[in-house]
C-alpha cells in the first residue's frame, strides 16, 4: 500500500499515522470460515468415495464420480477465496491523529470517516500469526450500515454495527498507534465556548478505551 492515499486531502494539522488493509488469507479463514467449509466438504467427499467404491460399481467409474464430486466441492471454496481477495484488494484502512477511515466496496467503494470524538471504545483481538482485528464502538446515535460495510464489521452486531479494521497484519502495532492517538486527542483541551453559550460540562473530551 505504499502508493495508497486517502480519498480526500487532509485538513491542516492532520496526518496519517498508519495504513493497512485486510490480509485476504486471514479474511478467508476468519470472516468466511473457509477451513470449516473445506472440512465439511472433505467429510462429504470421503463419504461419497466410500459409498461409490463399496456399491459394487466399476473402480474406474467410482473414481471418476469421486473426482467429479471433488471438483464440485472445490468450486465454492475457490469462489470464497477469490471473494476474500477482492474484499482485501478493494479495502483500505487509515488511522490519522484525528480519525479512523475505512474505505471498502468492490463494485461501489464507500468511505467511512470515524472521528475519535465519536468513538466510545475500541477492542483488539489477535491470533497466533500476529494478525488481528480492531473493532470500533460508535457513540449513539451514530451508526454504520452493517451489510454495506461487511465484512469490515464485527460479526452478529446487527442492531449496533461495529466497524472493524479486520484481519490486518501486525494488529498489536496498529492498536498501539490508535491508543496513543486517542490518548493524545483526549489530552487536547476543548476551546472555551463563547460567553453567550452555556458552559461545557467537561473541559476535556472523554478518551475511548482500547481493550
Amino acid at each position: 500500500m505504499s502508493g495508497e492515499r486517502l480519498p480526500e486531502r487532509l485538513p491542516a494539522g492532520e496526518r496519517v499515522l498508519w495504513r493497512g488493509r485486510p490480509r485476504w488469507q486471514v479474511l478467508a479463514r476468519r470472516a468466511f470460515h473457509i477451513r470449516g467449509l473445506a472440512a465439511y466438504f472433505g467429510v462429504l467427499l470421503g463419504w461419497y468415495a466410500v459409498t461409490a467404491f463399496t456399491s459394487g460399481a466399476d473402480a474406474a467409474d467410482a473414481a471418476l464420480a469421486t473426482l467429479r464430486m471433488a471438483a464440485l466441492a472445490v468450486t465454492p471454496l475457490g469462489l470464497i477465496a477469490v471473494y476474500a481477495w477482492l474484499c482485501s484488494r478493494n479495502a483500505s484502512y487509515w488511522i490519522t491523529n484525528r480519525r479512523v477511515v475505512i474505505r471498502a466496496g468492490i463494485a461501489v467503494p464507500v468511505t467511512y470517516n470515524l472521528p475519535f470524538s465519536r468513538l466510545a471504545s475500541a477492542g483488539l483481538r489477535t491470533w497466533a500469526d500476529g494478525s488481528g482485528s480492531i473493532a470500533l464502538t460508535l457513540l449513539p446515535p451514530d451508526r454504520v450500515a452493517f451489510f454495506a460495510l461487511w465484512p469490515h464489521t464485527k460479526p452478529w452486531r446487527l442492531a449496533r454495527p461495529e466497524p472493524m479494521l479486520r484481519c490486518i497484519d501486525n494488529a498489536e502495532r496498529a492498536a498501539q498507534i490508535l491508543a496513543r492517538a486517542l490518548a493524545a486527542e483526549a489530552a487536547v483541551p476543548v476551546p472555551p465556548a463563547p460567553e453567550t453559550a452555556p458552559a461545557p460540562d467537561a473541559a476535556r473530551p472523554r478518551a475511548p478505551a482500547l481493550a
